[in-house]
This record gives structure tokens, C-alpha cells and sequence, in this order.
């Protein structure tokens, strides 16, 4: 399967969690690496946007396109899995829990877990610890420019 990743021009190039681990995130605690990524391009922006002005969105967002081989190991999680106010904002350390269990347990590569953004579609976050992380590759990487009526 292909997944997407909107990120900085100088991030773009590798796959990696630290990022992440700096400031938490919704399925991230502070210091628990993690990738993630979504299931398409419209999410991947979606994702990124929410978090920003026109004013204060940075020119350099780069649209990576990166391969899972189907014989990583994933696991699903619906909405039906998760707890009533998993898609709070600001987030809940709840959801932290879910996503520093995932990577403790270190039994799958791959969660795919409901976006809070966009109801009905997911974003697949990556354990860069698990084993069968090597067979993920960035298959692209291109520059993305936010349409500014995103932002009106």
C-alpha cells in the first residue's frame, strides 16, 4: 500500500519519528517516536493544515509518497475501539496511551487508527523500531503547494 507524509523540506527525505517524539502528539507521548503518515494526499494536508494560518504556513512542505510491502504486520483499530472523546481537541493523553502501547508492545510495524481530522478516513502511524520498519521506503517525495482558499 502507498501512504503520504506532508512534511518540512528538510525532513522529507527520511523516515523517522524523532519529530514527533520532541512535542507528543495525539498518539504520541513526549519521547515516544513515531511516524505518521495518512492514507491519502487530501488527509495528509488536512492533517498538517489544521494547525496553521495562511499567515503562519511554512513554503516548504514537501508531499512524500512511501511504500508498505502487504506483509508488514498492521493492526487496526476502528472508531468503535477507542474511547468516546478519543478525537478531542485538544487531545487526551488516552490516546497517547494507545499509541505508546503500540510501540512498547513492538508487535506490529503499522497502526491504522481513525483521523480525528477527516471522519472516515485513517492515518497509518509507524513503529521505526519494529523490525519490518527496513521494508518501508519512500518511493517519492514532491514539492506541495497549499492552495491559499484552504485559508480564507
Amino acid at each position: 500500500m502507498e501512504v503520504y507524509r506532508l512534511s518540512r523540506n528538510k525532513f522529507a527525505d527520511t523516515l523517522s519519528g524523532k519529530g514527533a517524539a520532541l512535542k507528543g502528539a495525539r498518539w504520541n507521548s513526549i519521547g515516544v517516536e513515531i511516524i505518521y503518515t495518512a492514507a491519502n494526499r487530501s488527509l495528509a494536508m488536512a492533517e498538517v493544515a489544521v494547525h496553521f494560518t495562511f499567515a503562519t504556513l511554512p513554503a516548504d512542505y514537501m508531499m512524500a509518497t512511501i511504500y508498505i510491502p502487504d506483509n508488514v504486520s498492521l493492526k487496526k483499530f476502528n472508531v468503535a475501539d477507542l474511547p468516546a472523546d478519543w478525537n478531542a481537541f485538544p487531545h487526551l493523553s488516552v490516546t497517547q496511551k494507545i499509541g505508546d502501547k503500540f510501540i512498547a508492545d513492538n508487535k506490529y510495524c503499522v497502526l491504522q487508527i481513525p483521523s480525528a481530522v477527516t471522519k472516515g478516513d485513517y492515518n497509518l502511524l509507524i513503529n521505526p523500531k519494529h523490525r519490518d520498519f527496513a521494508k518501508i521506503k519512500i518511493l517519492s517525495v514532491e514539492k506541495f503547494p497549499f492552495d491559499k482558499r484552504l485559508f480564507k
